[in-house]
């Protein structure tokens, strides 16, 4: 199995949990998010302002900009997350929501069709990002943003060991998490200017380890391979990452924009 067929299988099956997960659909970086794309599109460009939302997942960062943005496009691998999609925007009234199926690699819209690109909680998933952050470039209006929010890798090597491990036994279809300064690095590298780059605070999410295993369907095998690593983590990722005797514990995230 290819990796995007197996984002798309390890999500399609979990779409509905996603949607209704507390982790995804609040959180202070959802207004922020907001406050980012009203800033940047002025209340009389609203109307004709296009907004993509890149691996959108349930659709919590697209019913956000669909407060701002005349337009938002919901864009996902998962065919099952972009129904759940579609329910929820009727359900809410946002009539301008549409959907739309692909990779994040290969976005099928023409040059300059967006003011502005976000994405929130799908970037660890892509195979290549590089490529992907030069088709956000290339769909971008001159002028436009990015606002990308993600988990954050360490930049200790042994810290990040143990997430990234962990990462990947709940969820196969897992790739990398970057950290801020790796982020930076690789907007620099795909034609953003360095000085239109800000990457914010890193922030914590608590994560309730029994309902964060069951939302992705993790095999009981992994679930108990999760339990042991961090059992046997050295003190100072333990601590790091505030392991609960239950296995809950924080994750952190990092909001990057660019212009």
């Amino acid at each position: 199995m290819q990796q995007q067929e197996l984002v798309a299988a390890q999500f399609g099956a979990t779409a509905s949990a996603y949607l209704t997960s507390a982790v995804h659909a609040s959180g202070a970086d959802l207004q922020q998010l907001k406050d980012e794309l009203a800033a940047l599109i002025p209340a009389a460009n609203r109307p004709r302002s296009r907004v993509l939302d890149l691996g959108c997942g349930a659709g919590h960062a697209s019913f956000a900009a669909a407060a701002i943005a005349g337009e938002v496009t919901a864009y996902d691998l998962s065919a099952d997350m972009l129904a759940v999609v579609e329910a929820a925007a009727r359900e809410r009234g946002l009539a301008n929501i549409r959907t739309r199926q692909g990779a994040a690699e290969q976005l099928p819209f023409d040059d300059a069709s967006f003011c502005a690109v976000v994405s929130r909680m799908s970037a660890h998933h892509w195979r290549d990002v590089p490529s992907a952050l030069a088709e956000i470039r290339r769909v971008l209006k001159p002028g436009g943003k990015v606002v990308l929010i993600d988990i954050a890798g360490a930049p200790d090597p042994l810290r990040d060991t143990w997430l990234q491990s962990v990462e990947l036994l709940r969820d196969p279809s897992h790739v990398r998490d970057y950290t801020p300064a790796g982020w930076q690095s690789m907007f620099e590298a795909a034609g953003f200017g360095a000085d239109g780059i800000a990457v914010s605070d890193i922030w914590r999410i608590g994560i309730e380890f029994d309902s964060w295993v069951r939302r992705m369907r993790t095999a009981p095998v992994a679930v108990e391979a999760i339990r042991h690593l961090w059992q046997m983590a050295p003190a100072e990722v333990r601590a790091h990452y505030r392991v609960q005797a239950d296995g809950s514990f924080e994750l952190e995230a990092v909001m990057v924009t660019a212009r």
